[in-house]
């Protein structure tokens, strides 16, 4: 769908409803956001770092790259591929720390994976660094991701791994961030409709005119 063609000088409804979508749907940072020249930028750059937030983790390899985090009770795993950006879903993931081994489940309402095995989160929750093998199985293509996880005691304190506190506050706006982009796609397939209809009315006019001058 071509949007310059709804421009706000045309009147149309539809660049009225697409304004207001995009105004109001917050941003979502995936992992190894890309630049406006296709680069992969760093946590710093993209803002994905702040003061008092979960512990976290990120890895690349030449086929994928994820960012981990420790809260609301488990490890959270945002994965994509490396060349493209395009979100890994329902892939087979396990996560390897020290002598524990753990599944990631998939969460197809947010395309994330989730390791919630009571022991992988004893050891993962102990102030310190946490050496982390990931293992990625998507489809014919599998690759190993290594990197560490810096855990604070004032993270700990501040309840970024256990349930109910800051972290699932987080987990609570990746929710509110995933209904928000099914919002978005329901508008855009809305208003692609609203445009046939509208475009299709403006011909219909144009034709009419064109006929009552011929018979004038």
């Amino acid at each position: 769908m071509n949007l310059n063609s709804f421009s706000v000088k045309a009147r149309s409804p539809v660049a009225a409803i697409l304004l207001l979508a995009a105004s109001t749907v917050p941003a979502v940072a995936s992992p190894g956001a890309h630049g406006p020249n296709g680069e992969h930028l760093d946590a710093n750059q993209t803002g994905q770092l702040q003061a008092g937030a979960a512990p976290r983790l990120e890895a690349a390899s030449e086929l994928f790259e994820l960012v981990a985090r420790l809260e609301g009770g488990e490890l959270s795993l945002l994965i994509d591929r490396f060349a493209t950006n395009e979100p890994v879903l329902k892939a087979d993931v396990e996560v390897e720390s020290g002598s524990r081994k753990a599944k990631a489940k998939f969460h197809a309402d947010l395309g994330d994976y989730a390791v919630d095995d009571p022991a992988m989160l004893q050891l993962l929750s102990t102030p310190g660094e946490h050496p982390v093998l990931i293992t990625v199985l998507a489809g014919e293509d599998s690759d190993l991701l290594d990197g560490v996880l810096r855990v604070s005691t004032s993270q700990l304190e501040g309840g970024a791994g256990g349930p109910g506190t800051a972290g699932g506050d987080e987990r609570g706006h990746r929710h509110a961030a995933s209904w928000w982009r099914r919002a978005l796609v329901g508008v855009v397939v809305i208003a692609a409709a609203l445009a046939w209809r509208w475009r299709r009315r403006s011909n219909e006019g144009a034709v009419a005119r064109k006929l009552d001058g011929g018979r004038a």
